[in-house]
């Protein structure tokens, strides 16, 4: 691979950004449709699309025998990472703002570092664990100003739809553990297609049965299909591909710009408000986060 000495590549930058673009508008892309379909056949229609899209990919490269051999704890951990967030973030998104769906799914190292700490015995130093602190107070600061659990005018829903947030982003955190202690070996892309197919799998029949009679609109189709193929597909495509180019831990700062583009959508295309609370939290939670993933240290003493 050719040189990185003096930075990132522009083609690194570029796929980067379109990463950060595309997961920030998957709780976009996810609201459209949820509001037709709701959040369950909303979750599964996606994991289903984007299966659909990778296996051809799969099977060129060769690796659907080496899906068979890990078929059962890869289908699990479909469930876990994908199945499951995807439903409680479409639920989310139809409550409370994208843009404050998309700043809570920064937390997802933070939880990362505590299941780590809990299972793996990874215990974090001063700098994450100053991180960890920072992280979880943003986190307490926005939800006690977003979240609600009264039952007026409908407010109940955005305490649940906070807390569905959160859920996601500890199951993202448990499957990460999970994939580094059980499937450390298997090649991104068998875990990527595989994780979608146990998704699928484990929503097919809660949507079937809650799919609407109602057929969808040609906004809700074509959202689904956005979120399915770029969102998920083609952005598991290019987060492998800057694995590659720079590395894993370079890749996973995605995080942090993920929110902005997730902010961006928002405020643009849905009119969502943008506080300057929201703002001061949405920096702390990153600033935890970015302490608590190793991305910033805290300067040497002396």
């Amino acid at each position: 691979m050719s040189g990185g000495s003096a930075g990132a590549p522009p083609r690194w930058i570029g796929e980067f950004l379109a990463l950060s673009a595309l997961w920030g508008a998957s709780f976009l892309f996810m609201r459209q449709a949820a509001l037709e379909l709701g959040p369950l056949p909303t979750a599964a229609a996606r994991v289903a699309i984007a299966a659909a899209c990778l296996l051809p990919l799969l099977w060129r490269r060769g690796l659907l025998r080496e899906l068979a051999r890990h078929r059962w704890p890869v289908l699990f951990v479909g469930v876990l990472n994908s199945g499951i967030p995807f439903a409680l973030y479409a639920y989310a998104v139809l409550f409370i703002p994208t843009g404050l769906s998309a700043i809570l799914n920064a937390t997802v190292p933070l939880f990362g570092a505590l299941v780590a700490w809990a299972w793996l015995h990874e215990r974090p130093g001063a700098a994450r664990s100053l991180g960890l602190a920072l992280g979880f107070v943003g986190v307490a600061l926005l939800a006690w100003n977003k979240a609600s659990f009264t039952p007026r005018a409908g407010a109940a829903a955005t305490g649940w739809a906070v807390l569905a947030c959160l859920a996601a982003c500890i199951c993202y955190a448990l499957a990460a553990s999970f994939i580094k202690r059980h499937l450390g070996t298997v090649p991104p892309l068998v875990l990527a297609t595989g994780s979608q197919l146990g998704a699928t799998l484990g929503l097919a029949l809660p949507a079937l049965w809650l799919w609407p009679a109602r057929a969808p609109s040609a906004a809700a189709i074509g959202s689904l299909a956005a979120v399915g193929v770029l969102c998920t597909a083609l952005a598991y495509v290019l987060f492998f591909r800057l694995i590659a180019s720079m590395g894993p831990a370079r890749t996973l700062t995605v995080t942090f710009v993920v929110p902005v583009f997730g902010v961006l959508y928002g405020t643009l295309l849905l009119d969502e408000p943008l506080t300057p609370a929201m703002l001061g939290c949405g920096a702390l939670i990153l600033l935890g986060t970015a302490l608590a993933a190793g991305a910033l240290r805290l300067p040497a003493k002396g």
